[in-house]
């Protein structure tokens, strides 16, 4: 069985007012977020720093400023790999990049990609990761590490949410693997 999550349903295009909110605008950039500038009469436009950004003038008709938030998710969609997966061999796959995992990261990253872009408790880790019984505090830590290092060259990270538990999702440079980090077996099809 095979399983897949989109990476871009729950997106939000975020709207900026343009000159005000530059440095909203720059912050946005740096992490790689769709933005609709909301360019005030009389106001130049700037350029457009990637596909991901976009501008109207305002005041704007609502439909055409959800013709273009529309036109920027789909931007994204097509920017980004699609979501991770996991088939029963515990091969990940994030577009056409891979790595194999040992069983039991295979299951706990089967977990995680269930709560893809969610927090997944240590508990529920635990119980899908060693289902005969609990394995000990350290030993979830030991392998959500070694997970961590196999599954970044993917473009994915494990977010440690402080007293909560984990969640998976891609790093900051998700439009591509990552350039940081230790050496993991990936591969990619040709």
């Amino acid at each position: 069985m095979k399983r897949f999550l989109s990476t871009v349903a729950a997106v939000d295009v975020a709207l900026v007012r343009w000159p005000s909110e530059e440095d909203a605008r720059d912050m946005l950039a740096r992490r790689g977020r769709p933005r609709l500038l909301l360019v005030e009469d009389g106001i130049d436009p700037p350029m457009p720093g990637d596909v991901l950004e976009d501008w109207i003038r305002v005041p704007a008709p609502e439909r055409d400023v959800a013709v273009r938030v529309e036109t920027l998710r789909r931007r994204l969609a097509e920017d980004r790999p699609s979501g991770p997966s996991i088939d029963d061999d515990g091969v990940v796959r994030v577009g056409d990049d891979w790595t194999t995992l040992p069983p039991v990261e295979a299951r706990l990253m089967t977990t995680l990609i269930d709560g893809y872009r969610s927090v997944v408790s240590r508990r529920d880790l635990a119980r899908a990761g060693w289902p005969g019984g609990d394995p000990g505090r350290n030993a979830l830590d030991v392998h959500v590490l070694r997970l961590r290092r196999r599954i970044e060259p993917l473009g994915l990270q494990i977010r440690t949410v402080r007293s909560r538990g984990y969640m998976l999702d891609l790093t900051a440079d998700a439009g591509g693997r990552s350039t940081s980090g230790p050496d993991a077996a990936v591969a990619s099809r040709a």
